[in-house]
C-alpha cells in the first residue's frame, strides 16, 4: 500500500484525508440515526398515554426531551402548556414547529461534508492526472526538442503515468462510496422527517383536546 502512495505523489495525500475524514463522517452518521436515537417506535403512544389525564409536571418532561430526538419535539409542545395553560392554537404550532426545524438540523449535521468529499474527490483525482500528464509532458522536454513522444526520460514517463492513474482510480475509489452513502443517509433523514411531521401533526391534536378539559 505505501508503495502505491509512493507510486502515486504528494496529490493522492489529499484523497488520503479526504477518505479518512469519510469514513469517520459515514460511522458517526451511522450511530447517530439509529432509530432508537432518532424515533423510539412506541414513544409517541407513551406520550399520549401519560398525559391522558393532564400535562405532566417538569420532571417527567424533561425525561421526554432526553430520550430522543423525537422526544424532544414532544416536550416542546408539553412545556408550551406548561408555561401558558391557556396558549392558542397558534402557540402550539410554533413551539412544535421551532423543535421541529432544530431536529432537522441535528439530522443534517454532517450530511454537507459528506456531499462535498463525495464531489471534491473526482476533483482532487482529476488535479493528480494533470499533475502526472505534466510530468510526463516534462519527461519529453527535458530530452530536448524534436524528440519522438514516448522516447523521453523513461523513469520520469513511468512516474508520471502512475501519478496520472492512481490519482485518478483513488478520487473514484472516494468518491463513490461517499456518494452512496450520502443518498442513503438523506433517504434516511427524509423518513424521520416524514414521521416526526406525521407524529407531531397527531400529538397536536391530542394536546388541543386536552384544552377543552380542566387542566
Amino acid at each position: 500500500m505505501f508503495s502505491i502512495i509512493q507510486a502515486a505523489g504528494w496529490p493522492i495525500w489529499p484523497l488520503i484525508i479526504c477518505s479518512v475524514l469519510g469514513l469517520a463522517l459515514v460511522i458517526e452518521r451511522f450511530i447517530s440515526l439509529k432509530s432508537s436515537k432518532i424515533m423510539p417506535p412506541k414513544l409517541l403512544d407513551e406520550a399520549i398515554m401519560v398525559s391522558r389525564n393532564g400535562i405532566p409536571g417538569p420532571d417527567v418532561v424533561t425525561q421526554l426531551e432526553q430520550n430522543s430526538v423525537l422526544g424532544s419535539v414532544l416536550a416542546s409542545g408539553f412545556r408550551t402548556f406548561n408555561s401558558n395553560p391557556r396558549a392558542s392554537e397558534d402557540d402550539l404550532r410554533a413551539s412544535l414547529e421551532g423543535a421541529g426545524r432544530q431536529a432537522a438540523a441535528k439530522l443534517q449535521r454532517y450530511l454537507g461534508a459528506l456531499a462535498t468529499i463525495a464531489s471534491a474527490a473526482p476533483l482532487l483525482g482529476l488535479l493528480g492526472t494533470v499533475i502526472g500528464m505534466i510530468e510526463i509532458f516534462g519527461s519529453q522536454a527535458s530530452e530536448g526538442a524534436g524528440v519522438v513522444p514516448g522516447v523521453g526520460n523513461p523513469g520520469q514517463l513511468a512516474h508520471g503515468i502512475s501519478i496520472a492513474l492512481y490519482n485518478t482510480a483513488f478520487g473514484l475509489i472516494v468518491a463513490i462510496p461517499a456518494l452512496i452513502f450520502w443518498r442513503y443517509f438523506r433517504a434516511r433523514v427524509d423518513d424521520y422527517l416524514l414521521g416526526m411531521e406525521l407524529a407531531a401533526e397527531r400529538f397536536t391534536r391530542h394536546l388541543l383536546s386536552l384544552r377543552r378539559t380542566p387542566l
